[in-house]
């Protein structure tokens, strides 16, 4: 198969969507692996790697498109990058679909294979392929956080771990998954006051023992996010419903009542976010204010720490993009049933149900389309 990695174009996002060691992998198996020129480079992968992998270098996305298979790549295309999918060309890559509309309509338009990495699944019912960066988003969130509440950059002022004689901060994490877990780990690591809101008591009970009782642990509901917000330093969001939109658990009303110069890192942006005043923001203009709170929305969070990401990302997607490539996109979702989860589009088809009902769009099922 020939497989193409473009460069990423999304403001201030240096992962690329293969390393070396991964485009050495598939071309130990006879594949033909092109890279845009200087797609590396941001986190210190030269075009000299790519070649000595195996790999082989064209001089623009226009090339990479029109010569490839298969599209690997980190974030969702662009429009201008969606204008050059085909019919039948496989793109593998995050899409996020679900608050995206216009980018769902192209990619129905283009009539390509589309496999959404947040909604591939494994055999414990997680996302395998959201879950590297779901635990690099979570860490930089308390870091992103903790920047939002310094009062140079409209924050209460407020030290996260406190120090002897003053009080920690409260840091309200919504969401106990991935994201929620690894926020905790490093606002406990900062000693602030940490409380996790989620419905489901078994993760719940799992994080208690996880953390040995230093979280409170708060089961969800109207009532104790308001409370628990409204008493909030920091706000964590992470929530996540695969494939859908994010639901909105922090209003406007409660925004209004929030401490001025308190602080929200939506993590959830991606798929719409979970704050009803929240919307996306670049790692150029990262934060902006609401009511006297500050909003860090970066929809791209993990892209700041683009060598990190991209090696976690790569070691959890190769297995994936190796199958693709030996069995052919057919064959392979076929084979793995955690794969053809990830299936979001396929040739004018909607073929997520999560994305169809956010969308109000027809879903076809995707087995009834490969068979």
């Amino acid at each position: 198969m020939i497989i193409g990695i473009p460069k990423e174009i999304k403001t201030h996002e240096y992962r690329v969507g293969m390393t070396p060691s991964s485009v050495k992998e598939l071309t130990s198996y006879g594949h033909t692996v092109y890279i845009e020129t200087q797609a590396g480079i941001g986190i210190g992968f030269q075009d000299q790697d790519y070649i000595d992998a195996g790999g082989q270098i064209l001089p623009t996305a226009n090339d990479i498109f029109a010569e490839s298979e298969m599209i690997i790549k980190v974030k969702e295309p662009q429009a201008n990058e969606r204008a050059l999918l085909r019919e039948e060309q496989i793109l593998f890559t995050y899409l996020h679909l679900a608050p995206d509309p216009a980018q769902t309509n192209d990619l129905i338009k283009s009539k390509a294979i589309c496999i959404a990495y947040e909604t591939v699944t494994d055999n414990d019912g997680k996302l395998p392929l959201l879950a590297p960066m779901s635990e690099v988003a979570g860490r930089m969130s308390i870091q992103a956080g903790a920047f939002a509440l310094e009062k140079s950059h409209g924050g209460r002022g407020v030290l996260l771990g406190g120090v002897p004689g003053v009080t920690p901060a409260n840091v309200v994490i919504l969401g106990g998954g991935v994201v929620g877990a690894n926020a905790a780990q490093m606002a406990l690591g900062l000693k602030a006051n940490v409380t996790i809101i989620d419905r489901n008591i078994s993760v719940l009970r799992q994080l208690d023992a996880q953390f040995n009782g230093r979280v409170n642990t708060v089961y969800s509901t109207h009532d104790t996010i308001e409370k628990h917000v409204l008493n909030a330093d920091l706000v964590i969001g992470g929530v996540l419903v695969a494939g859908a939109a994010a639901p909105k658990l922090v209003t406007k009303a409660m925004i209004r009542k929030m401490k001025n110069g308190a602080a929200i890192v939506d993590v959830a942006i991606d798929q719409g976010g979970c704050v009803e005043t929240s919307h996306a923001t670049t790692h150029d203009n990262p934060t902006y204010v609401v009511n006297n709170v500050v909003h860090y929305c970066v929809a791209n969070m993990p892209g700041a720490v683009a060598r990190t990401a991209t090696i976690a990302l790569n070691h959890a997607t190769l297995p994936y993009i190796v199958a693709l490539a030996n069995k052919g996109y057919k064959q392979a979702l076929l084979d793995d049933h955690h794969l053809r989860h990830g299936l979001n589009v396929y040739r004018g088809h909607i073929t997520c149900l999560s994305v169809a009902q956010s969308l109000s769009l027809p879903y076809v099922s995707p087995e009834s389309l490969l068979m």
